[in-house]
């Protein structure tokens, strides 16, 4: 994790970001134009109604360079929702997505949240591996047709 820095998100940092999971998904999991779409409404979602308080996005980046992103954002008074967990491909492996993700969840806490939730897809191995050495608890798992595939939905939860 040499010289990687984790920066606050920017709202030009969002078309980077759209690519990405665009690019990304539609590479490795099959998922067709609809994902960049939730993804660029989240993000303008985010920015529309951001409170620097309770909500915060990082961008992990290397000598200029994007490498990955996390999102905490409001659910509601007492839970925050993990959003937008990205690394690329080049910087998976490294301890970057531990470090995302660590930094996230404190920042949770800090604000006052008693919980954490997110919604993910069981293919993100990598990723709910990390989630539960963090000690998220899987909370529901269901089949869906989404973003022209078929996938498994998951959402876990833990209490901070």
């Amino acid at each position: 994790m040499d010289n990687v820095t984790l920066r606050p998100f920017h709202a030009d940092d969002a078309q980077w970001l759209v690519k990405q999971h665009d690019l990304l998904y539609a590479r490795d999991e099959g998922f067709n134009e609809s994902f960049g779409r939730l993804v660029a409404q989240i993000l303008n979602d985010f920015l529309a109604d951001f409170d620097p308080r309770r909500e915060c996005g990082w961008i992990a980046e290397k000598n200029g360079l994007h490498l990955g992103s996390i999102f905490c954002v409001a659910q509601d008074d007492h839970s925050a929702k993990l959003r937008l967990f990205l690394l690329v491909p080049e910087a998976r492996g490294q301890g970057i997505g531990r470090h995302l993700l660590n930094e996230c969840m404190e920042f949770a806490r800090t604000a006052g949240y008693r919980e954490m939730v997110l919604w993910t897809h069981e293919s993100h191995r990598a990723a709910c591996a990390l989630y539960r050495a963090f000690g998220w608890q899987l909370v529901d798992s269901k089949p869906v047709y989404s973003f022209g595939v078929d996938l498994v939905e998951q959402s876990w939860r833990i209490q901070l």
